[in-house]
């Protein structure tokens, strides 16, 4: 692999083309290179791009007429998705790209996030957009690793406040690529979910002699986006062995919380037969958001601020009944082995 990064810049080059070229021109002063794909479907950019749209329909094995004559623009924009996808991941096996960067609105972040999944973690992957850290964006389409930075002022057309944000977003996937270390490969990987080692001590006890074992341990905040970056790396076949010693996440989704990993927690690892330790640690709490009002059927409880982002509250001998019944029922949906420990003391 060469010194000289490659970086795949993806947007609608018909509609901001003033704006992605901006971008690809400081990557290259930078010193990298690119590679421009289109993901347009009415317009033509006013020069070529090194992907065309046509080819990113066809990688979908449709073509941009089929797109036009759905008259439908979201089922348009999925088979864009799904052929930009495509050739994204393409694109990084036969090491032709170091690196994305996505530019766009709500269309062209629906389809960056596609683009995204497709990359190993350790390919940096960038995504400006409009609708940064906005609610529109459902957390469990978010890659584990994945950049997003909000484009202020970027709706349409060139301007200072949007080149601001577009030379560091052009610097960051670029040294990015530059800097970044691989995970290895030959490495088996340990996925953890757990909190602080103030909460639980046993990830402190586990470390050292798993990484004396030739293991690697990835240790996830129980906080809702862990989980779901976790599930995401489960997904893929990513972990040797999962430890589910923190089961919070699923007792804030039974009782409505915010602070949740999506329906889907503790299921991956068992849909791939990956196995699992798992164990009924903070089994006992609900978390909030502290920022925001807690709901009127918690608010006789006692909550502990833990800082101005979460504050946390006991859950009762009835919910803590329930999420025992919960969690051993994903469990059980395993294909591969499981064992739960049951702490005595």
């Amino acid at each position: 692999m060469s010194d000289a990064k490659t970086i795949l810049v993806i947007g609608t080059y018909d509609t901001k083309d003033a704006e992605l070229n901006f971008v690809c021109d400081r990557i290259r002063e930078l010193g990298g290179s690119v590679i421009a794909m289109d993901v347009s479907v009415l317009g033509d950019p006013d020069a070529p791009t090194d992907v065309s749209k046509h080819q990113v329909a066809e990688a979908a094995g449709k073509t941009i007429q089929d797109a036009i004559d759905s008259g439908d623009e979201n089922h348009a924009m999925q088979i864009m998705a799904q052929g930009a996808a495509r050739l994204t991941a393409n694109l990084h096996a036969s090491g032709k790209i170091h690196g994305m960067l996505a530019l766009g609105g709500t269309m062209g972040t629906d389809l960056a996030l596609d683009c995204a999944r497709a990359l190993p973690i350790g390919v940096p992957k960038y995504v400006v957009s409009t609708v940064a850290f906005s609610a529109l964006i459902p957390p469990e389409r978010l890659s584990a690793d994945i950049q997003m930075i909000l484009w202020a002022g970027g709706l349409y057309g060139l301007n200072e406040i949007c080149m601001a944000t577009l030379s560091q977003a052009a610097g960051a996937v670029w040294g990015a690529a530059q800097a970044v270390v691989a995970p290895d490969p030959d490495r088996p990987v340990i996925g953890m979910v757990s909190f602080g080692s103030s909460a639980l001590q046993y990830m402190v006890h586990l470390r050292q002699p798993l990484i004396d074992r030739g293991f690697s341990l990835a240790v996830f905040h129980g906080t809702g986006m862990g989980g779901m970056a976790m599930e995401s790396l489960a997904e893929q076949g990513y972990f040797a062995c999962v430890l589910e010693l923190a089961v919070a996440e699923i007792g804030n989704l039974m009782v409505g919380s915010i602070v949740n990993a999506g329906a889907h927690r503790m299921t991956a690892a068992g849909r791939r037969g990956t196995p699992i330790i798992a164990a009924p640690g903070f089994g006992d709490m609900i978390d909030f958001a502290a920022w925001q009002p807690v709901p009127e059927r918690f608010r006789d409880r006692q909550f502990h601020a833990h800082n101005r982002l979460i504050a946390s509250a006991a859950l009762t001998a009835e919910e803590r009944c329930d999420l025992s019944r919960v969690v051993p029922g994903r469990l059980k949906k395993s294909n591969g082995p499981v064992r739960f420990v049951l702490p005595t003391r």
